[in-house]
């Protein structure tokens, strides 16, 4: 659920700012004028300009501001990261009861034994306070979308900024080169992320690990790579985000534990489900004999007609 998650805001992020894009307005010459650019892609080249004064190049001025954007973030994000670990915590708890309904999930025949079974679930979660969605948020990325647009806008019309050399890469045309290291930092964090989760956990993520990573490297692809820049050293910051919340996981860990302690996780009643798996074995098993009955019957009533 985390990495789904994950995943729609990273594909909002990406849709938002391609749709938004088109709001831009060209005239003859090609020059970009409207709201749009003037609230982003101005703004994105002025920030870029002040800060390229003072470190040398336009290159250089893209690793700062990201720099900046994350750090500003990595308050808001680690403790989100906190609050999504303490959770997964939570879950290994929990994990008997949530293996012995998604057992009945797996043997239910009818479309209510499994509704009954996903209701159990969900009151499971919410009786011992864990968010169906792992305590993980949109909110950071939605705040880096404003960043990402005027990045994207001054780039894509600055001819400065486009025609920028950075060791050997043109800023404005598209890298293959950055994208698969985007791509690469991003796995790497998706492998830290797993790191001290019990091997149960780390196979159900195994499905998810390369899904965000894929997704990061098309639209790193797909953008000019003043913006591969931005998403390569913004895996290098998720990494060291990651770094430091599997640093703290076993100090969580120690708190979920004694909170379990003084406070038990409630366990749900699943009789219920137990009740109607029983009944629809019993209904099965008294079908089958009346079969057996009658075909007995219509064969010994052949015999009498025989004879």
């Amino acid at each position: 659920m985390k990495k789904l998650k994950r995943l729609g805001a990273l594909a909002m992020t990406g849709s938002l700012v391609l749709l938004l894009s088109g709001c831009v307005q060209t005239d003859k010459s090609g020059k970009p004028y409207g709201w749009y650019y003037d609230l982003f892609g101005k703004t994105g080249e002025n920030v870029l300009n002040f800060i390229a004064k003072f470190v040398g190049g336009y290159g250089w001025a893209l690793i700062v501001l990201t720099v900046l954007v994350r750090l500003v973030l990595l308050p808001l994000m680690v403790n989100q990261m906190r609050k999504s670990t303490t959770q997964q915590e939570k879950m290994n708890l929990l994990k008997p009861q949530m293996d012995e309904i998604r057992k009945h999930q797996k043997a239910a025949k009818t479309q209510e034994e499994q509704v009954a079974a996903s209701q159990a679930m969900m009151s499971l979660y919410k009786q011992n306070g864990v968010s169906m969605t792992g305590g993980i948020g949109c909110l950071p990325m939605l705040i880096q979308l404003p960043v990402f647009a005027a990045l994207y806008e001054a780039i894509r019309f600055s001819p400065e900024l486009s025609k920028t050399i950075f060791f050997g890469i043109k800023l404005g045309d598209k890298n293959i080169a950055l994208a698969i290291l985007a791509f690469i930092a991003y796995i790497v964090q998706a492998f830290l992320s797993r790191m001290g989760l019990p091997e149960t956990q780390q196979k159900q993520m195994q499905a998810m690990l390369f899904i965000s990573p894929i997704f990061i490297l098309i639209i790193a692809f797909q953008a000019p790579a003043g913006l591969g820049i931005y998403f390569f050293i913004g895996g290098i910051f998720a990494c060291i985000q990651t770094f430091i919340i599997n640093l703290y996981r076993p100090k969580i860990r120690r708190e979920v534990e004694a909170a379990a302690k003084r406070n038990p996780p409630k366990k749900v009643d699943l009789a219920p489900l137990t009740n109607a798996e029983n009944d629809d074995q019993a209904s099965t098993t008294e079908k089958t004999p009346k079969k057996q009955t009658n075909r007995n019957r219509n064969r010994n009533a052949g015999k009498q007609n025989r004879k």
